[in-house]
């Protein structure tokens, strides 16, 4: 019987051998014993290849949340500087030009349209984070159901 073995680093098949038909056993003189310890190391590589995944759109979902995140502390850095300048302007009155209070108003509500801009916008951001790893979630329920349908 004509085998493949694979091997390759980052493959998760390295080491194994696989007949050129998948229909005909790897090894059929293999006992019960042997066969139940490749399931066993099968299964292992498979849940160690689902952890990776699962670390990989994790770590993308948190690298979107820290944009979001980033976002919202600029719109929140910009509502506190129109607090403040608003609130100069309200105490400041007039000046030389024009009055000093007017000149805040107008510094101040261009930081409360920066805020009123980016606020928003770092809430949709992080409204698109999704905790769950969608990928890894559909891989294991492929996974389980492969499994179910190797059992029958």
């Amino acid at each position: 019987m004509a085998t493949q073995s694979v091997s390759g680093a980052g493959d998760p098949r390295a080491g194994h051998v696989y007949p050129d038909d998948p229909a005909k056993p790897v090894d059929p003189d293999a006992s019960l014993g042997e066969l139940i310890g490749k399931v066993s190391q099968d299964f292992s590589q498979l849940v160690s290849t689902q952890v990776e995944l699962a670390k990989v759109e994790i770590k993308d979902e948190i690298r979107t949340a820290g944009k979001g995140a980033g976002i919202l502390g600029v719109g929140a850095l910009c509502a506190y500087m129109a607090v403040i300048l608003l609130s100069f302007a309200a105490a400041w009155g007039l000046d030389a030009i024009m009055p000093t209070g007017f000149a805040f108003l107008i510094v101040g509500a261009l930081w409360a349209i920066g805020a009123a801009v980016l606020l928003p916008k770092g809430k949709n951001k992080l409204s698109e984070v999704n905790p769950v790893p969608e990928r890894t979630a559909e891989t294991v329920k492929e996974d389980v159901q492969w499994a179910r349908n190797q059992m029958h």
